[in-house]
């Protein structure tokens, strides 16, 4: 007898979150925020006091900001933000910030799609670099921002606080007009 095994749904869209994901945006940082705490900024309790205008205000597109979701079917299982900064004299780079993928869908991909995305968005901007911070308590998330050909530039000693120890974050940069860089 030939049985098919039941599949994992396939990735089906990334594309910018709307107001309308706000809701589905607010409970993956929250989801973050316990599954991850050293990937995610806030607590989970300074999370859980942002309001529903909050979100939808975070998830809303500026020339300046923009969070990318990864779907499959209609359920968020992965987000990203970009930033631009708006002075004259900095707006040649972004920070790419909030990265974070369900872990049951890890190792699917999602990741370098959703990274794919919005460093695609960067260079649509005319971004010339984006930049990011990671802690070394992630080794995971380090080597995968390499992978995908960040560089590290610094390190903040003592850039993260968590569970009563420091511990430093470090500081990477993708040159977007390297030509070694895909496009």
């Amino acid at each position: 007898m030939n049985e098919t095994k039941p599949t994992k749904p396939t990735l089906t869209a990334i594309r910018p979150l709307t107001e309308q994901d706000a809701e589905a945006f607010h409970a993956m940082r929250l989801y973050a925020t316990r599954n991850n705490p050293a990937g995610i900024v806030p607590t989970y309790e300074e999370e859980s006091k942002r309001t529903p205008e909050e979100s939808r205000a975070r998830v809303r597109a500026t020339e300046n900001q923009v969070v990318f979701g990864a779907f499959v079917d209609d359920t968020l299982v992965g987000i990203t933000g970009l930033m631009r900064e708006p002075r004259r004299k900095l707006a040649h780079k972004g920070l790419i910030w909030g990265v974070f993928v369900d872990p049951a869908w890890r190792g699917a991909g999602i990741a370098r799609q959703l990274m794919e995305g919005v460093i695609a968005h960067a260079r649509a901007l005319g971004l010339l670099q984006v930049q990011l911070v990671v802690s070394v308590l992630n080794p995971r998330a380090q080597a995968f921002y390499r992978s995908c050909g960040f560089v590290r530039y610094g390190v903040e000693p003592r850039g993260l606080y968590l569970d009563g120890e420091y511990a430093d974050d470090e500081l990477m940069v993708l040159f977007l007009d390297d030509p070694a860089v895909p496009d």
